[in-house]
């Protein structure tokens, strides 16, 4: 395996690296041709119905890099208005490739990129603390909504859409402006053309959740800075070797297996994702969006009831060594973790003597918190292992846009693969329908009259 790539080990999930039931040889051997049937079934698919997804490793991303170049230097601030799939891939990907602090750093350590903000809610106290400290005449706004009627994006936009106008007058409206759409057909594209305003596509067949790779989450990207280019690579990578490598030799099948597995054989139905990298916390949140709305689901693609669905749960290490981990250890057995590592950090911060004062930790110095933060890792994993507790190990070999591309793209791929295995439709999210249509009564859209007065 190339030293670029991930790894995966599902050593610890394996009977007799745990004190309680785990996968046997022969369980895997038995499940081997199903998680095959699976990959094939995504792979014969691609690019078809809500696959669109899986083509974009190999777009060509110049278009978004040369807006992006053309606005190096006009704009302080990037707002990016959007909630779900077009908030949480670019809070990732940010958190991840940006450096820390970007916020506050000055325009020349920032390479005259923008100072980055995502309004992802519609908490009005939120709302109007940032508009009141966003310098709106030096800010561009993207405004992400992939049919331009989610009530939430909208909202923002409108409420952004007023407020920068006061700052910057109509006729310069549109050059604050830049829309990610579905642009064959949008209220949202509808908007953007009788404004003139740019506006990017967002493929019909590319839902949500599915769409960092696409330009909602490659547009913030390029426009801050990030490695656009590297991160289609990775993800090209990825793509190669899930397609040239069969069942258990690929890390998106055995994600998706073991996850699987441990679910409907042994009752493990909470997935935790614990990165154990300040840079890769936010990956967590994305995925459990991924996660949980792919594959929770009432009925299967035969129209039985089902009610089927990991739960997706985010733990920080070594953080929530200290919150989540007591439960994890001695609570119900109903979880798998996953640890998501890194072979090398950027920094590894040597860790100074104590000195004769503090003799207990001398243990301590000589190491590094890089040193410490493996330790901390392999720890736990051991450790939860010794209580029967299984767990996943990813690692990659540093947190850049190749391995970040890679992680989206594998975990894309392993949610469609178990979507396949649940045998759900991993595309759809029928179960948050009833509440959009509640608030579009609760808030008096038209046609939506009788459901308000069932309303209790």
């Amino acid at each position: 395996m190339s030293e670029e790539r991930l790894d995966i080990d599902i050593g610890r999930c394996l009977a007799g690296a745990s004190e309680t039931d785990g996968l046997t040889p022969k369980m895997l051997e038995r499940f081997a041709p199903r998680l095959e049937g699976a990959r094939r079934a995504v792979l014969d698919n691609a690019g078809t119905g809500m696959l669109g997804w899986m083509d974009l490793p190999r777009q060509d991303p110049t278009e978004l890099l040369t807006f992006a170049e053309e606005n190096i230097g006009r704009f302080e601030c990037l707002l990016v208005v959007g909630i779900g799939g077009s908030a949480l891939g670019t809070i990732a990907l940010s958190t991840a490739l940006l450096p820390f602090f970007h916020n506050e750093l000055t325009p020349d350590q920032r390479r005259a990129r923008p100072r980055l903000y995502v309004l992802d809610n519609v908490d009005s106290d939120e709302t109007a603390a940032l508009l009141d400290h966003l310098p709106l005449e030096r800010t561009l706004v993207n405004v992400i909504s992939k049919s331009g009627a989610t009530s939430e994006s909208m909202a923002g936009y409108l409420v952004v859409r007023d407020r920068l106008q006061a700052a910057v007058g109509a006729a310069a409206l549109k050059d604050h402006l830049v829309f990610t759409t579905d642009l064959s057909e949008s209220a949202l594209r509808n908007i953007g053309e009788s404004l003139g305003v740019r506006m990017f596509d967002l493929p019909p067949g590319v839902g949500g959740r599915f769409s960092v790779l696409s330009a909602v989450g490659l547009l913030p990207a390029a426009l801050t800075g990030m490695d656009v280019r590297g991160l289609l690579e990775g993800a090209a990578d990825m793509a190669d070797w899930i397609a040239g490598s069969e069942g258990w030799g690929n890390p998106a099948c055995t994600f998706a297996g073991v996850q699987y597995v441990e679910d409907a054989a042994l009752g493990r139905c909470v997935s935790v994702m614990m990165p154990y990298s300040a840079r890769l916390r936010d990956l967590a949140d994305w995925y459990r969006q991924l996660w949980a709305e792919s594959l929770g689901k009432e009925i299967d693609r035969q129209g039985q009831i089902v009610n089927v669905g990991p739960l997706p749960v985010k733990a920080l290490g070594v953080t929530d060594q200290h919150s989540q981990l007591q439960l994890y250890a001695e609570g119900p057995d109903d979880k798998i973790i996953t640890f998501l590592g890194v072979r090398e950090f950027a920094n590894t911060v040597p860790i100074p003597a104590p000195g004769p004062s503090a003799e207990s930790l001398a243990f301590l110095g000589g190491h590094t918190l890089a040193d410490l933060m493996w330790a901390e890792q392999k720890a736990t994993a051991w450790a939860l292992a010794k209580a029967g507790r299984p767990s996943v190990t990813i690692t990659v070999p540093r947190v850049d846009a190749f391995s970040m591309g890679a992680l989206v793209y594998m975990f894309e791929m392993a949610t469609a693969i178990a979507g396949e295995l649940y045998d759900v439709d991993a595309f759809n999210q029928p179960g948050v329908e009833m509440g959009k249509q509640a608030t579009y009564a609760l808030m008096g859209r038209p046609g939506y009259e009788t459901l308000a007065g069932k309303i209790e």
